[in-house]
C-alpha cells in the first residue's frame, strides 16, 4: 500500500478561490495535489514546486518492485534488524519530528506502525479484518523507541527484524512545508497549496483578509462542510474516519489504527482538524490527537504554541480549542459546539 494514499474524501473545500487563478494539478505523493499560484506566479514557479514534491516521494514512498525503484524509506525497512541506512536530510528531519510526536503523544502517534498498516490494508485493493493473533503479532513490532537515526552519521535504522516505518501521517505536512519553502524563496506572497487535503494557505488574499478554508463534515459527502476556519500562512489538515475505510460485516473499518491494541481507533471521534504554522506539525497532531482523543489531544495541543484544534464527535458535538474560536465560524445544520477550551497555550 503506498504511504500516500488516495483520500475518498477530500478534508477541505476552499472557499476563496472563485476569482482565483486556474490551479495546476498533478497527480504526485499518491494523490492529486493542487497548488493555485496568485498575481507573479509562472509556469517556472510550478515546475520548481512539483519538481521538489516528485523529490520527496521518490525519497519517502512506499513503492517496492515499482517502476520508480525502491525509495530511502524502503531502503530503511528492508534493513531493519540488520543495520542503519543512509538517507538525505529531508528524510531525516521528518524521522526526527515522527519520533518527537511519538514522545509527546505518549505513542498515540508512532511511525513504526507500519506492520499494522500493512496487516489491515486500509486504502489497498484488498482490505481485510486480520485475526487477533495476526494483530497481537504486528502490534509487538510498533514501538517509535526502537527508530535509531544518527543525525552526524546521516543514518536511520530499525533495531528488530519485521519493523517498518509508515509516514503516511506526517509525510504529506512535510513536503506541504517544503512547497511553501519554495514559493517563498521565488518571493510570492500569496498561495494555495492543497496535497490531497493537507492545505498550505500561504501569506493572505488579496486585501490583507484571511483565506476561508471549509472543514468536511464527516458525514457527508466531499464538498461539504460543517464549519469555516479563517487563516493567513497557516496550514489546515484533517484526520477523520471517513477519509480511508472499508465495510465488513455491518461494520466500518477506518485507517486511523490504535497503537494499544492494534484496531480502529474507537473513542467517539469523527474528525480533527488542526491549524499550525507548520503543515509537518499539523499533520502529525491530527493522526496524534485523533488517536489521543478530545481530552487528552486537547492538552496536547494547548501545550503547543501557534496551534489549535476542531474536534468533531459522532454525536456532532463540537470541542475547540482556545484560539480557535476565534478562527472558526459553524456552517449551521445539525452541528454545535459543546465546549471551548479555557487553557491558552504559549504564544
Amino acid at each position: 500500500m503506498s504511504r500516500f494514499a488516495v483520500p475518498l474524501a477530500l478534508a477541505f473545500l476552499c472557499l476563496s478561490c472563485s476569482r482565483a487563478p486556474r490551479p495546476r494539478v498533478e497527480f504526485v505523493l499518491g494523490t492529486l495535489c493542487s497548488v493555485t499560484l496568485f498575481e507573479r506566479g509562472g509556469a517556472a514557479d510550478y515546475d520548481a514546486v512539483f519538481a521538489r514534491l516528485q523529490e520527496i516521494e521518490d525519497s519517502m514512498a512506499f513503492t517496492p518492485g515499482g517502476a520508480g525503484g525502491l525509495s530511502e524509506l524502503d531502503l530503511v525497512n528492508l534493513n531493519a534488524g540488520i543495520g542503519p541506512v543512509a538517507v538525505g536530510a529531508g528524510l531525516l528531519e521528518v524521522l526526527e519530528e515522527a519520533r518527537r510526536y511519538a514522545e509527546l503523544s505518549g505513542g498515540a502517534f508512532d511511525p513504526t506502525v507500519g506492520p499494522l498498516v500493512a496487516l489491515w490494508g486500509i486504502g489497498g485493493e484488498n482490505p481485510r479484518v486480520p485475526a487477533g493473533e495476526e494483530i497481537q503479532a504486528a502490534l509487538a513490532l510498533v514501538d517509535w523507541r526502537d527508530l535509531v537515526i544518527d543525525r552526524a552519521a546521516g543514518t536511520a535504522f530499525l533495531r528488530r527484524r519485521g519493523q517498518a516505518l509508515d509516514l503516511g501521517a506526517i509525510a504529506k505536512g512535510y513536503a506541504a512545508d517544503q512547497a511553501a519553502a519554495v514559493l517563498r524563496r521565488g518571493r510570492l506572497r500569496r498561495a494555495l497549496v492543497d496535497l490531497g487535503g493537507n492545505i498550505f494557505a500561504l501569506g493572505e488574499r488579496p486585501g490583507r483578509e484571511s483565506w476561508r478554508i471549509g472543514v468536511q463534515d464527516p458525514l457527508e459527502e466531499r464538498g461539504n462542510y460543517l464549519g469555516v476556519l479563517r487563516v493567513k500562512d497557516k496550514s489546515v489538515v484533517t484526520s477523520g474516519v471517513y477519509e480511508r475505510y472499508f465495510e465488513e460485516g455491518g461494520r466500518r473499518y477506518h485507517h486511523i489504527l490504535s497503537t494499544r491494541d492494534g484496531y480502529p481507533v474507537q473513542n467517539g471521534l469523527l474528525s480533527v482538524t488542526i491549524v499550525a504554522g507548520r503543515s509537518i506539525d499539523a499533520d502529525a497532531l491530527s493522526t496524534a490527537c485523533f488517536a489521543l482523543g478530545p481530552e487528552r489531544g486537547l492538552a496536547l495541543v494547548e501545550s503547543l504554541p501557534d496551534t489549535e484544534a476542531v474536534f468533531v464527535g459522532a454525536d456532532r458535538g463540537l470541542t475547540l480549542s482556545s484560539g480557535a474560536a476565534g478562527l472558526f465560524t459553524l456552517a449551521g445544520g445539525d452541528y454545535r459546539i459543546i465546549s471551548t477550551s479555557s487553557i491558552s497555550n504559549t504564544r
